[in-house]
């Protein structure tokens, strides 16, 4: 492989051995990049390879080591550094035999950082953290740039580095996963989209949480950008603590310097000029959740100097990403949709509010423990939930939950394809069916993404 970035070409790890921990699509991109660039990966996973698809170019042991299933203690020895995968926490028995080897840690997110050749524009938040980094590499693209959208999008930052050169554009998802192992990655400019209680089962309280996110901006100096939510009194209160210009986005009020809502027009006032997007109205992304993050693309974009004309196209024209309120088809007057994004309560709030009119939701999946007191709230206060069948490790957490807001139009399945056949029969000419997990898939699928896509296939196989 020839690769346009400078960076690797010049081989700056020829010679060095990195321990990739955790064999899955980052760990499969951060060892290509870490071969391109010179390095020798030792690649370790406790699956057997039969359970591991390997791709055809990484099956070369003189290029690439595998090792399976075995004792890891062996692997230290021979690696000068460990990079983790996010899905592995820091916590692992693995991990932590590699920090007490004295390994130096890394994370994929981390790894890549160093060795990408352009600008990065981060996005991280609880939700619609895709949605938002789409819509900007959309704006990137049709302002004639290459675009990388890149991270926790399904595009492994270290796929970005491999294919970047230094004209192009980075448009980085990160999550909180990724952020455990970030110690020097800074972003041009950064946006936090907002925050709510997500992933409480591995960071241990909502505090930890909060300083997770944060952490997204602590190396950002005086000419990088950080992109905050005004509307949200978590995002705010992190001002104080960024050392970097800040960029407010309000749809709620005027701000001093960024981009908000006027006589229903978005309009961006930043470094001593005011411009006017577009009408609110023309914006097309569904649901109206959706205009927040609309207004930290348009500030983003804004940042990297895409012109107005072209930002108001991408707004006009973007439609939104699969699995966040994704319409399946229409079968017998019954719309399904499918937000298998919808991993928290209140990505699921936001989905419910999109709704207008009679709804049929499937909910639950993966324990992240977290309370789902908002979420029945929500779901009670809706004109239009009808009724909820309820699956997975929550059903019964979500299930009381509702009983203490009263709400009995509940029933259980035992798997999605029952769900979605009850869901079908309890929907009415004119009514909607709302997949809308408000969970994580590990209990029964390997991502949202797998989990979409098999309620998609259901959905496509009713009638």
């Amino acid at each position: 492989m020839i690769s346009k970035n400078p960076l690797i070409e010049s081989k700056p790890y020829q010679g060095k051995c990195g321990l990739i921990i955790g064999m899955a699509r980052s760990g499969f991109a951060a060892a290509r990049l870490l071969f391109h660039a010179g390095g020798k990966p030792l690649l370790y996973d406790k699956k057997s390879p039969e359970k591991i698809n390997v791709p055809e170019d990484m099956r070369d042991p003189k290029d690439y080591a595998w090792f399976w299933g075995r004792e890891i203690d062996e692997l230290y020895a021979q690696a000068d550094f460990a990079i983790v995968s996010p899905g592995i926490p820091p916590t692992s028995p693995d991990v932590t035999g590699a920090r007490i080897a004295g390994l130096p840690i890394t994370g994929e997110l981390e790894f890549a950082s160093q060795l990408l050749p352009c600008p990065v524009y981060a996005v991280s938040g609880t939700n619609g953290k895709t949605t938002m980094v789409s819509l900007l590499g959309d704006m990137f693209t049709k302002a004639g740039r290459i675009a990388h959208v890149a991270g926790n999008v399904g595009y492994p930052l270290s796929m970005a580095a491999l294919n970047a050169s230094p004209d192009d554009l980075v448009a980085v998802e990160i999550s909180s996963f990724q952020l455990e192992t970030v110690d020097r990655f800074r972003p041009n400019a950064a946006a936090m989209l907002n925050i709510t209680p997500d992933h409480l089962d591995r960071h241990g309280s909502m505090a930890a949480y909060t300083a997770l996110k944060e952490s997204m901006f602590k190396n950002m100096v005086a000419d990088d950008v950080a992109v905050l939510n005004a509307d949200d009194a978590t995002v705010a209160a992190m001002a104080p603590n960024i050392n970097c210009r800040i960029a407010w986005f309000s749809a709620k009020r005027e701000v001093s310097g960024g981009v908000f809502v006027k006589d229903g027009h978005i309009v961006v006032r930043w470094s001593g000029k005011e411009k006017t997007i577009c009408e609110v109205a023309e914006v097309k992304l569904p649901g109206a959740h959706n205009l927040g993050n609309a207004l930290a693309a348009v500030m983003l974009a804004s940042v990297a100097e895409v012109p107005a004309p072209v930002i108001r196209h991408a707004l006009r024209t973007f439609a939104g990403v699969e699995h966040r309120i994704e319409f399946v088809r229409e079968l017998n007057g019954v719309r399904y949709i499918n937000d298998s994004k919808g991993t928290n309560s209140d990505s699921t709030i936001k989905a419910i509010e999109s709704m207008t009119g009679p709804t049929v939701l499937i909910s639950g999946g993966y324990d992240k423990h977290t309370s789902f007191d908002l979420l029945a709230a929500a779901i009670k206060k809706s004109p239009h939930i009808e009724h909820i069948v309820l699956i997975g490790e929550t059903a019964e957490r979500i299930s009381q939950a509702l009983r203490n807001e009263n709400q009995t139009a509940v029933s259980f399945a035992g798997n999605l394809e029952e769900a979605v056949l009850q869901a079908s029969r309890l929907s009415r000419f004119g009514a909607t069916v709302l997949f809308s997990p408000a969970c994580a898939s590990f209990d029964m699928f390997s991502d949202y993404e797998q989990r979409g896509r098999v309620y998609k296939d259901l959905v496509a196989h009713l009638g």
